[in-house]
This record gives structure tokens, C-alpha cells and sequence, in this order.
């Protein structure tokens, strides 16, 4: 629970109906805080938490800038402020990059990376005036590692890993934290189709990948080891920590793929050091 001598903390949770926002909208309360929950359509929210006054429910297109900020203004206007930013909001593509679209990339990069955008310059300026708060950005495993059948949908994940980096540096002397979080496979409805679109194109050539991947995905939907009430706690105690990480895996899924990808980059990078070191200017010239 929150202690007594500390006020609730105020949460601004995008894509908060289901899944892992959901369970994070219900750790927060439960624990005494207050939240803004946010989702495309909030009628939802405000069925499920009726008559909760520690919640208000905010209908929030992350795409739309405009509605960013009438959701922020919503948000300082009931609780004055806003001490932590869950960047939750976003969906899967399953598909060989060629496979892909250019619309079906699109309107990925919307709301994965331009939606988390739009939603971060809304609340940063009130975080900025108090010196606190902090940001975090649902990654993914896919973050970290990208791997076929997923290309593009990582490409997103990759640029918020490069968008908190930043973020981090530019917000650390304001006093403003920035976490990015990188969960594995867990058991939400990230793998259904609500949460995942999957490219209609199929080429075969990509049947051993993508192809295999896409075969992998509906079998072990809702079957993922990962259990998001426990990431849920798990977010509780990253925002109670004093000195939160940059970098935050969670899973051992996760754990494992980014120790399989810095030992591969590791050994390749000897590999080829030679190589590599040979293009500087030699010294003195």
C-alpha cells in the first residue's frame, strides 16, 4: 500500500482496457493511487470501475495530437498532475517484411511510435515544471532482438528503445525518470486479433520463417509463460524504486534473448575488429 506519509502517485496509462495496461490500471488502485486510464474507447473503463473516484476513464486515440493533450488537460484538471506516464498503447504486425504493406506499416508506426510521441509531449511540460515524474515505454523483447516474421513490428520497438534512450539523458537533470520496459511473452491478448494484425500477403519462399512464426504464434496464444498480475507488481515496484533503470526486461524469456544477442554481438564484433578498426585516419594524419 502506499505510505502514509507519501501522497498517491497519479498514473496516465494509455491502451489501459486490456491486457497488460489493464492489470497495471488495477495494481495502481488497489495499492491507493490514482489513475487516468485511457483507451480508444473508454466505455469499457467506466463500466469496469464505476464509481471509483481514484479513476478517471478518458477516450484517447494516441494518433490523434489533439486528443493527447485534451487528455492530459483532463487528467491535471481532476488530480493537478501527473507522476507517472505508462506509454502502453500498441498493437503487433506478424509478417515477413516484404509481406508487409506500406499501409500496414503505416498505421503501425502511427500509433506504436508516432502515438507514444504525441502522448509523451503532452505530459512532458507539466513534468518539466515540477522537476518529477517518470516516463515509462512499453518495448518488447522484440526491442532488443528483432527476429523474422516480426521485423517491422520491432523496427517500433526498436525506436522507442532509441526514443527513451534519448529521452533518459535529455529528462535525468530535469529530475524526470525514464524507464523503458521490456517484457517477453505474456499471457494477454497480445497474440489474438485484437492486438495483433497479421499481413494478409504470404509469399512462400518465407514458409521456413516468417512462415514457421506466424504457425508459432497461434499456437501458443494464451499460453505464454509470462503472467501480467506479476508485471504488474513488477511495475509497482520499478516506479517505488529510488534509482530506476534505464532498461527494465521483464521475463526469462526475455533475460535469455539478451544474453543470446550480446554474446552473438560480442563475438562478432571480434570477429571482425580488425576490420572495423582499419577505417580511422591513421595517427597523426
Amino acid at each position: 500500500m502506499t505510505s502514509a506519509t507519501q501522497d498517491p502517485r497519479v498514473w496516465f496509462i494509455t491502451g489501459a482496457a486490456r491486457g497488460i495496461g489493464l492489470r497495471i490500471v488495477e495494481a495502481a488502485l488497489a495499492q491507493g493511487d490514482a489513475v487516468v486510464a485511457t483507451s480508444r474507447d473508454a466505455g469499457s473503463l467506466r463500466e469496469r470501475f464505476a464509481g471509483n473516484a481514484s479513476l478517471l476513464a478518458v477516450s484517447l486515440d494516441v494518433t490523434d495530437e489533439a486528443q493527447a493533450a485534451a487528455g492530459v488537460a483532463a487528467a491535471l484538471g481532476r488530480f493537478g498532475r501527473i507522476d507517472v506516464l505508462v506509454n502502453n498503447a500498441g498493437f503487433g504486425l506478424l509478417g515477413a517484411v516484404e509481406e508487409a504493406s506500406a499501409d500496414e506499416v503505416r498505421r503501425l508506426y502511427e500509433t506504436n511510435v508516432f502515438g507514444l510521441l504525441n502522448v509523451t509531449r503532452a505530459v512532458l511540460p507539466s513534468m518539466r515544471e515540477r522537476r518529477g515524474g517518470h516516463v515509462i515505454n512499453i518495448s518488447s523483447v522484440g526491442g532488443y532482438r528483432s527476429g523474422p516474421g516480426f521485423g517491422v513490428y520491432c523496427s517500433t520497438k526498436f525506436a522507442v528503445e532509441g526514443i527513451s534512450e534519448a529521452l533518459h539523458g535529455e529528462l535525468a537533470p530535469l529530475g524526470v525518470r525514464v524507464t523503458v520496459v521490456e517484457p517477453g511473452y505474456f499471457r494477454t491478448e497480445f497474440l489474438d486479433q485484437r492486438s495483433l494484425s497479421v499481413s494478409p500477403r504470404v509469399i512462400a519462399d518465407y514458409a521456413g520463417t516468417a512462415g514457421q512464426v506466424r504457425e508459432r504464434a497461434a499456437q501458443i496464444s494464451q499460453k505464454q509463460l509470462g503472467d501480467p498480475k506479476r508485471l504488474a507488481q513488477a511495475m509497482l515496484a520499478l516506479v517505488a524504486s529510488p534509482t530506476p533503470p534505464l532498461r527494465l526486461p521483464l521475463g526469462t524469456d526475455t533475460l535469455g534473448a539478451i544474453a543470446d544477442k550480446n554474446a552473438y554481438v560480442a563475438a562478432e564484433t571480434d570477429a571482425w575488429r580488425a576490420l572495423s578498426a582499419s577505417t580511422d585516419f591513421p595517427l597523426g594524419e
